[in-house]
């Protein structure tokens, strides 16, 4: 039984048992995680911000006596379920985009994804390097690697509300920003090697470095291969099954498989799972989804909307506002945002195609959203010798810099590509 404790003047619950504490805390984060979402949406803004920012407040009302809810910080069974929350959504990212897609727009959306990498990461690279000359610079080339991400899910849902999705420029930044995030990636590998090769007193070279590479895309390139292969053959089989409701289990299956082929490659989970969403298209499981009368991504949304907001809360706890009392971390994160923006921005020149907005291009590239917090919150979990290699006034500047990404890119986007209208088709990509 959960007992009250003067802690602070709250009620303290660190001595409920396991399963009871886990309850306790997906209640508060789902119901605080709704409030802030509701919020934002009011305010026209993405509900990605409001979740972010009761988590923030969640995490630090210790300042102001109360530590009742400290708890959720150190709870591993909301870490697990917010992992898989994020698994799912770049599950269901993948799912709403295909191969044929990509290739399409494949000349212009490779340029634009390497400037959208290299130009972030190196600009990441030097404001870290400014202003926290003494950390590591595995910090540096860790902050190079968070500007490298951008939020396929965000821009996807801007461009789905302006109705532009099947625009040569909606193809480009969405093809674009998903290339980004594998290249992001493997650059985030790389960085991580290093710094696990670094504890072991060694070094990573080149020929790690190469092998880090080619083993992200030989990883890419027989999931989709034999994916492509199996993946129809498992529906077509599962179809002749007499058991009903098979049509999500199998998807999630094969989603959890892969991200955990993807961790064996030396991967993160979220690059497995983006391939079976790539793989899976619906004329697989199109007699599944005609028998059970349901989308595989109707069956998926009611998960992910509960286990998600778990993740984003849970990003905003690790926020110490009192990091913000030093002038020079504020400083860092405007000097971040700036450098975040102009990075992306520059993708536009990668544009190969004539008639396509190369301004709006670039714009679409800029927020970080869940991809950048994926980073940061990695970047929290790696120690240097004992020590975090980013530190709280590292990552309090780059939620602050995933924040104002997110916030500006809708405006942006709308500035860009104007209003709502019917989508133009006509112009080829």
């Amino acid at each position: 039984m959960i007992q009250p404790a003067a802690l602070g003047g709250s009620i303290g619950f660190s001595d409920a048992p396991g399963v009871a504490q886990v309850l306790l805390g997906l209640a508060i984060i789902l119901i605080g995680a709704k409030a802030g979402g509701e919020l934002f949406d009011r305010l026209k803004q993405p509900t990605v911000l409001g979740e972010l920012a009761v988590g923030v407040i969640i995490g630090n009302l210790h300042l102001a006596g109360v530590t009742g809810l400290d708890f959720l910080r150190g709870e591993h069974v909301l870490d697990v379920l917010a992992e898989i929350g994020i698994i799912l959504l770049l599950f269901e990212i993948g799912l709403e985009s295909t191969i044929p897609q990509m290739l399409r727009v494949g000349g212009s959306a490779l340029l634009v994804a390497v400037i959208g990498v290299v130009v972030p990461s190196i600009l990441g690279f030097g404001a870290a390097r400014l202003f926290f000359p003494s950390d590591s610079g595995f910090a540096h080339l860790f902050v190079g690697a968070i500007l490298c991400a951008t939020s396929v899910g965000i821009t996807a849902r801007v461009l789905q509300d302006l109705r532009k999705t099947q625009t040569p420029e909606a193809k480009v930044i969405l093809s674009a920003a998903i290339i980004d995030d594998v290249l992001g990636l493997i650059v985030l590998a790389i960085v991580s090697g290093m710094i696990a090769a670094s504890n072991a007193g060694t070094t990573l070279g080149a020929g790690a470095i190469a092998w880090i590479s080619a083993k992200a895309v030989l990883f890419l390139v027989a999931s989709i291969v034999m994916g492509r292969w199996l993946a129809p053959r498992i529906f077509r089989l599962a179809t002749h099954l007499k058991s009903r409701r098979l049509l999500l289990p199998l998807s999630l299956s094969f989603c959890f498989l892969l991200s955990y082929l993807s961790v064996l490659a030396g991967l993160a989970p979220i690059v497995g799972a983006f391939t079976a969403g790539l793989i899976l298209e619906k004329v697989h499981f199109v007699e599944l989804a005609t028998r059970e009368r349901k989308q595989l991504e109707d069956l998926l949304h009611p998960i992910s909307s509960l286990l998600l907001p778990v993740f984003f809360v849970l990003m905003g706890l690790k926020v110490d506002l009192q990091a913000f009392l030093d002038p020079g971390v504020l400083a860092f994160a405007g000097v971040l945002t700036v450098c975040a923006i102009i990075g992306k921005l520059a993708c536009g020149a990668g544009v190969l195609s004539r008639g396509i907005n190369r301004v709006a291009v670039g714009c679409g590239m800029i927020p970080r959203g869940e991809v950048g917090l994926i980073f940061a919150g990695i970047g929290l979990t790696l120690t240097l010798k004992g020590h975090p290699v980013v530190g709280p006034a590292i990552y309090s500047g780059v939620v602050i810099m995933v924040m104002i990404t997110t916030l500006v890119t809708p405006v942006l986007l709308k500035w860009q590509l104007g209003s709502a209208e019917p989508e133009v088709e006509n112009r080829a990509p």
